[in-house]
């Protein structure tokens, strides 16, 4: 993958490979999630969001920039501008099958509904469709997401913001909502599977009396690298909990269910009894018929590195003695694995700034890569506005991209891992 000389080294702390700002020009720029590559599929291209402000929440209506980097000549673009974002995965910028295809969220603020957009950004060229981008099919051909507007129900920062009364309530087991698919090529969209039909058909079963009087949502899903199956969390509380209804934290119950890409073969992957030990992020494997994740498995809030089968079998950790944290993929050597690092995790420095962990399962080692800065000053006003690396892998899986917070503001890097992977 071929960077441009003109942007800037990034040298703080001494990386043990080379990293470049590709924003240093750009203030208030991140990329999507550590599981979606920002880098087009040439991998000439990297599409990112720009926030108009980075001191407070978005409101209803507020646009930000999609902007669009070339790696071969350093040039900054604004290509288009969306009010389909939040502070955490902007608009879920996703590339297609090639470098004229970008999805993005936006919202029709008359109507207050979600829209996916399909760019050509060297163009100019757009395609809008009903419904909501999350993540892409490995081919380009099929679209999947939760209702974004919902998803705020349980956690700011990964949907889309309306105004709090244009946000639906799901009470019960509801057949009108779950997970969506839309068609990239016909722009038809349909919901494959919704909340009642998981906890009806799900492997094994899942005790609906528990449930039953309760708020149920979709939250995250994504496609294996296959294509051929899909990953969906979903998130309940009780109705009558008297919490904010966007920032439930007692009582919430987890669940990783698998499917097929047709909706059928629904399995619990992990379900409350195991996540209310403690955990977070999970990933496919490589092999498309794996999970990993960040998972407590004793009760002693120690988080491990760990994996399971897409139908819950053979849970278990991936490593004893490296603790889990952040944001974990899973190489597609199958030996290493790359994660970050929240602020407060013990693997943080204390000071701001973060790693970037490459961990080696062969060696039973991990280095310190790249130490970033996180810490800004928008923590103070939510922790929504947080700044989290996301390290993600290029398409040639020898470079990752992550955020940071420097010079007083978010930036965007890409670190050459080639002499270690």
């Amino acid at each position: 993958m071929k960077i441009s000389e003109h942007f800037p080294a990034y040298t703080e702390f001494s990386p043990l490979v080379p990293v470049k700002c590709i924003t240093p020009r750009t203030e208030g720029c991140f990329h999507r999630f550590f599981d979606t590559s920002p880098v087009s599929p040439s991998g000439r291209y990297v599409a990112l969001l720009q926030m108009p402000q980075e001191h407070r929440l978005p409101e209803p209506g507020e646009a930000a920039n999609i902007v669009l980097i070339d790696l071969h000549t350093a040039e900054e673009r604004v290509v288009s501008q969306t009010c389909g974002w939040e502070p955490q995965l902007g608009a879920n910028i996703n590339w297609g099958a090639d470098d004229h295809s970008l999805f993005y969220n936006d919202v029709n603020t008359a109507t207050w509904e979600p829209l996916c957009v399909r760019l050509n950004p060297h163009t100019g060229e757009k395609r809008l469709m009903p419904g909501s981008i999350y993540r892409i099919s490995p081919d380009g051909r099929t679209i999947i997401s939760a209702c974004p507007k919902r998803m705020r129900r349980t956690q700011l920062g990964y949907g889309i913001i309306v105004p709090d009364e244009q946000v639906p309530r799901n009470y019960g087991f509801r057949d009108d909502d779950g997970l969506y698919a839309l068609d990239t090529e016909t722009g038809e969209r349909k919901l494959l599977v919704s909340i009642k039909d998981v906890f009806d058909r799900a492997e094994p079963s899942i005790d609906k009396a528990l449930y039953e009087h309760g708020e149920c949502y979709g939250f995250h899903c994504k496609f294996n690298p296959q294509g051929d199956r899909i990953l969906f969390t979903m998130r309940w509380f009780h109705t009558e909990q008297e919490q904010p209804w966007n920032m439930i934290t007692q009582g919430l119950k987890y669940w990783v269910i698998t499917m097929k890409a047709d909706g059928s073969d629904i399995r619990v992957a992990v379900g409350p009894e195991q996540w209310d030990k403690g955990g977070h992020h999970i990933n496919w494997y490589p092999d498309g018929e794996r999970l990993s994740m960040n998972l407590c498995l004793d009760g002693d809030k120690q988080l491990y590195l760990v994996q399971v089968n897409k139908d819950g079998t053979n849970l278990g950790k991936i490593i004893d003695s490296i603790p889990g944290s952040g944001h974990p993929t899973v190489h597609p050597n199958g030996r290493h694995i790359v994660t970050d690092s929240y602020e407060h995790e013990k693997v943080a420095f204390g000071d701001g700034t973060v790693p970037l962990r490459l961990i080696d399962l062969q060696e039973q080692s991990e280095a310190t890569i790249v130490r970033i800065p996180i810490g800004n000053p928008g923590t103070k006003v939510s922790g929504v506005l947080r700044v989290d690396p996301h390290p993600a892998w290029a398409p040639d899986n020898k470079h990752l991209v992550f955020n940071g917070y420097v010079d007083g503001t978010r930036r965007v890097f890409i670190a050459d891992l080639s002499g270690l992977v």
